[in-house]
């Protein structure tokens, strides 16, 4: 009976976030300064950078505090447009000081949680004596980076910024393409200590309600002390999270966030992360690039033709080889089959140990060559992938058509333009190659068959993620393997359920043929 008595105490104890909300006084601040101050001191203790400066109103001769953190503000903007005026500028016609103050933006609040969570985001807040409210000034300047251009999608013919970690400068950005009023955003916080703000943006007259409620109410629901990235989002508000395959699609482009909001998709803005979410994600989304807009549709048509070439050539072609060395060599032309037998006749290694050496080899490089600075990382990828190889085949450790095949799979799995795309290639030959060592084309096919089931069965906030392919959608079909002129896509893709569906007229000046 005392352990069910412990146990059910255990279950009667709050949360740490219901404790962390409980904690935090709902208590209105005081009317006397000097107990305002003393809570201030309490709330913000060993916080070297709390800037803390009390004055006179010059306007009221009331003594009044301003309060905020150095690191975080615009320390210019708190001088010239709220200290200065405060202490040096009357007005005998105005009795109250909100004249003198010169910012548009302030807020007049009373509860210590909202005062404090705004000092934390690096407002400045007034405090004045006898006053039942304090004053917020919009007077943020934390540390930021200015616009570059991408470092992971690069463009040809596409623009040549970049989101950065500001999340206003990056719905600035996206709202200068699309200034229009339907550009609707819902603003929400997460974290319970982060205090992360996310800004919900999407065409009011275009985007489906039932997802847009659907993202919402997923964020709504966390329960988390703080979300760093956008990344970190995503893995918390996916349908499937033991899925290899990304479910919402990272950005750091502002006009394919733009460009997926005209289609119907949702995106999320998270401050501080040079990344946007795009929602509903659909396996194709995942292959296309800004420069397939910018090229002549049949060259588009070609280069996105290689990459599904390319995705199935990273999947399926080190195991393939495993399993014709190992189960299935009779299908070998006999001339090629003594060259590949001349090649592993002093490799003492079976087909699978083989590749698998090389592969994570490949991946270690690759690695080494993304965390090293720039100009080493470049060479010791190149570098480094010639002498390991020749120095491997010399030794007799791998053939010479091991390192053929692990080349072709490292080159078709670089022409992904996603990232999170092409790991998950990267990562899914691993278990082909293990099914295609135990069985052969057997093995190969029951995973083929596993990956197939798998793709079919998955979903982004509740939308078919192998749409338009599974469930077809033939009309869809114009801007997935080969895309049509823009002038013959005059509709939205079904996948992003979009409520408004025609986008376009397809009637163009034909010139001298019309």
């Amino acid at each position: 009976m005392a352990f069910f008595r412990k146990y059910r105490n255990k279950k009667k104890q709050q949360t740490p976030f219901q404790i962390q909300n409980n904690d935090i006084t709902k208590n209105l601040i005081s009317p006397l300064l000097l107990e305002n101050m003393a809570e201030i001191q309490k709330i913000f203790s060993e916080t070297p950078d709390l800037v803390v400066k009390n004055f006179v109103i010059k306007q009221t001769k009331c003594p009044a505090a301003l309060v905020y953190l150095s690191g975080i503000t615009d320390t210019k903007t708190i001088h010239n447009h709220v200290l200065s005026p405060l202490l040096f500028e009357a007005n005998k016609e105005e009795k109250d000081f909100e004249v003198q103050v010169s910012l548009g933006h302030v807020k007049e609040k009373n509860a210590w949680q909202e005062i404090e969570s705004a000092i934390l985001q690096g407002n400045s807040v007034l405090f004045i004596d006898k006053r039942i409210k304090a004053f917020i000034f919009d007077t943020q300047g934390w540390p930021q980076r200015g616009i570059e251009d991408t470092t992971i999608e690069s463009s040809l013919r596409g623009e040549h910024i970049g989101f950065t970690e500001t999340g206003s400068n990056n719905i600035a950005m996206i709202r200068r393409h699309i200034p229009n009023r339907e550009l609707k955003m819902k603003e929400m916080t997460v974290g319970a200590r982060g205090n992360l703000k996310l800004t919900i943006m999407y065409l009011a007259d275009v985007a489906n309600p039932e997802v847009l409620k659907e993202l919402v109410d997923r964020i709504n629901k966390l329960e988390v002390d703080s979300i760093i990235n956008a990344a970190s989002l995503s893995e918390y508000i996916e349908d499937n999270p033991y899925s290899p395959f990304p479910q919402l699609f990272l950005t750091e482009r502002p006009d394919f966030a733009a460009a997926e909001i005209l289609q119907g998709r949702i995106v999320t803005v998270v401050d501080r992360s040079p990344n946007v979410l795009i929602g509903p994600a659909t396996f194709e989304i995942f292959f296309k690039s800004m420069d397939d807009y910018g090229a002549r549709w049949i060259v588009a048509s070609f280069i996105r033709l290689m990459r599904y070439l390319g995705f199935i050539v990273a999947i399926f072609l080190p195991a393939t080889y495993i399993a014709v060395i190992s189960f299935h060599f009779e299908i070998i032309p006999l001339k090629l089959l003594l060259s590949v037998a001349a090649s592993r006749e002093r490799v003492p290694f079976p087909p699978f140990i083989e590749a698998i050496i090389m592969e994570i080899t490949l991946e270690m490089l690759r690695e080494a060559g993304i965390r090293l600075p720039a100009k080493i990382g470049q060479t010791v990828g190149i570098v480094g992938g010639i002498v390991i190889g020749q120095a491997a085949v010399a030794a007799g450790i791998v053939s010479n058509i091991m390192v053929i095949v692990v080349a072709l799979t490292a080159i078709a799995s670089f022409i992904i333009p996603n990232y999170d795309m092409g790991a998950a290639i990267r990562m899914l030959r691993f278990p082909m190659m293990i099914a295609a060592s135990l069985f052969g084309f057997v093995g190969l096919t029951v995973g083929l068959m596993t990956l197939i089931a798998h793709f079919i069965a998955l979903e982004s906030l509740g939308t078919p993620y192998g749409s338009p392919i599974a469930p077809l959608r033939f009309p869809d079909w114009k801007d997935l393997f080969i895309r049509f002129p823009e002038w013959a896509i005059i509709k939205r893709p079904e996948s992003t359920r979009a409520i408004q569906k025609k986008k376009a007229n397809s009637n163009r000046p034909k010139g001298d043929e019309q």
